[in-house]
């Protein structure tokens, strides 16, 4: 069995999809950051299988919960203070998502134009379909 040491301040993420964790890394900027992170990838869970677990001792206003809502918003946060849980916020897709995926469209004025920051809007939380504010192309939720 694996055993990852526990943390003081930062975050647990869990019930993460297999295989995810890596892309969860460089979309939060985790890779930017000078603090300790455990990626465990394809984790035994019951409730899912295989999962994905990323623990990061940082402070936590570093996570962005608007891009892990994004990424997938069924994640279990739990944020960790003085080495105890003091909170597990529920995720949402956001609303609006800048900066993290971009426009396909080849004629869209955000791949055109440098400097124009890409950013979506979700327009059917059911469906969680997002589109480009600017040339309203959907959004396809292949990423990598």
């Amino acid at each position: 069995m694996l055993n990852v040491g526990k943390i003081e301040e930062g975050f647990v993420l869990d019930h993460i999809k297999a295989g995810e964790a890596m892309v969860l890394y460089h979309d939060l900027g985790l890779d930017k950051l000078d603090c300790c992170v455990a990626l465990i990838t394809n984790a035994r869970s019951n409730k899912m299988g295989k999962k994905d677990i990323v623990k990061v001792e940082c402070p936590v206003d570093m996570l962005d919960f608007d891009i892990l809502g994004f990424i997938d918003h069924n994640i279990t946060v739990n944020v960790i203070k003085d080495g105890e849980i003091v909170g597990k916020p529920k995720l949402e897709l956001p609303k609006r998502i800048t900066g993290v995926i971009e426009c396909k469209n080849p004629r869209c004025i955000s791949s055109i134009e440098q400097g124009i920051i890409h950013e979506f809007i979700l327009t059917d939380e059911e469906k969680e379909i997002y589109r480009c504010k600017y040339c309203e192309e959907r959004y396809s939720k292949k990423r990598r």
